[in-house]
């Protein structure tokens, strides 16, 4: 599907949130991926997990494109051997999810999402296996060069540190809502916390404790606005007997009460929405 400013609302539509979803911007936008705004002014991927929130803001005059599948047709975690993805494109404690695509690579990504467009025309008995073929060299593509944006250029000889930081992720997005400790995770590498966080200083990155905290951040925002559940729900969902406790936690790493967020936030929303509607 080509995305421009006349399709947004559709594509901003709960149709697609069951869905993995790819995006190519090639000259920017303003996309909000759950509480975060990115705004790019250059050609740009971003990769969206089922039910992750997200909103296209705006996008300029240059149509994108906008893939959409399910996991039967490709599932990142069972082909993970084979991209390597999982827990960097996908999945991602740290909500990175964008990768910008240089001019030396424009040829290359431009010319897979025009193979896979044709494709979809072709009635030839072997699609499916074309598409997914295209789709993983993109995925490789991104990978390849999410890791040098994200994870710096030390990385590109480093292969077991970007491997230590890819499971890690992969590990507290599994577990993130029983397992609260760096000691945790660590246990399940079979390293030390000392070793891991080592290697996350080396990379640039945020210590361990506090990837583990942000993604339970996350998913507590996410629950806060976007069901009915209490901040004591919220609380017992992620693992915490003591809901005083989780709200100093949350007070701590967003400078709001769990209710005072959500406040806040709806009402933003709604001002928002009410602007649009005025425009209209």
């Amino acid at each position: 599907m080509r995305i421009d400013n006349n399709n947004l609302n559709e594509i901003n539509s709960d149709s697609y949130k069951p869905f993995i979803k790819v995006m190519y911007l090639p000259e920017g936008g303003h996309i909000q991926m759950d509480f975060t705004d990115h705004y790019t002014e250059s050609p740009a991927l971003f990769f969206i997990s089922p039910n992750q929130v997200f909103k296209i803001k705006s996008a300029f005059a240059k149509s994108g494109y906008f893939i959409y599948y399910n996991r039967d047709f490709y599932c990142v975690q069972l082909h993970d051997e084979e991209v390597g993805c999982d827990g960097l494109l996908f999945n991602n404690v740290n909500n990175m999810p964008l990768t910008l695509v240089p001019e030396h690579e424009l040829s290359f990504v431009e010319n897979v999402f025009t193979e896979i467009e044709s494709e979809f025309i072709s009635q030839d008995t072997e699609q499916e296996e074309m598409l997914r073929a295209y789709l993983k060299q993109l995925m490789i593509k991104a990978t390849r060069l999410w890791k040098q944006q994200h994870l710096g250029s030390v990385l590109a000889d480093e292969i077991n540190d970007s491997n230590t930081f890819r499971k890690f992720t992969r590990l507290v997005d599994a577990h993130y809502k029983r397992k609260h400790t760096v000691a945790d995770y660590a246990d399940l590498m079979l390293i030390t916390p000392k070793t891991l966080a080592h290697k996350f200083k080396k990379m640039n990155l945020p210590a361990p404790n506090e990837v583990i905290k942000d993604r339970i951040m996350l998913e507590a925002k996410r629950l806060l606005v976007h069901s009915s559940m209490s901040a004591k729900e919220v609380a017992y969902t992620l693992g915490y007997d003591d809901p005083a406790y989780f709200s100093r936690l949350f007070l701590a790493k967003t400078g709001e009460s769990p209710s005072g967020f959500k406040t806040k936030f709806l009402a933003k929303s709604d001002n928002i929405n009410s602007c649009h509607l005025s425009v209209a």
